[in-house]
């Protein structure tokens, strides 16, 4: 899925993932960054916060908010001058922010079916439906 998602990746949007802890958030991202051409390490961004990533196309910022107690958090961290039009902002846990974090053009939710893992994606703007039809389009050619 992830892979998939580089269809359609731009500076400029945002993508919220939300789920429970080992549901695939990270792995998402990996799989994004692949396909985007990083061919480094991708760790989670749970003690950092954020992980920087300057692309041929595009710069991504992965944050995780796990470890934010509440909103005034994120108010105080000035990772607010990161979302706009010269970066792809991925946000796992962005719940923990509160309203006051960039809403989401594509939202990710994760959970657990059975054995496996079930992801609903919801596309937010119109720009985030552009995202998901290009995304969508990949994954059935895939």
């Amino acid at each position: 899925m992830g892979a998939a998602l580089a269809e359609g990746a731009r500076n400029g949007l945002v993508l919220h993932l939300i789920g429970d802890l080992g549901a695939g958030k990270t792995t998402l991202v990996r799989g994004l960054l692949g396909a985007l051409g990083h061919r480094g390490r991708v760790k989670s961004p749970t003690y950092t916060l954020v992980e920087p990533y300057s692309l041929s196309r595009l710069y991504l910022y992965h944050f995780d908010f796990y470890r934010f107690k509440d909103k005034s958090e994120w108010l105080n961290s000035g990772f607010q001058e990161h979302f706009g039009p010269e970066a792809l902002c991925v946000v796992e846990w962005p719940e923990k922010a509160g309203e006051a974090i960039a809403p989401p053009d594509l939202k990710i939710r994760f959970g657990y079916e059975g054995t496996g893992r079930a992801a609903l994606l919801e596309a937010r703007s119109p720009q985030g439906e552009a995202w998901l039809a290009a995304a969508l389009s990949r994954w059935r050619s895939s």
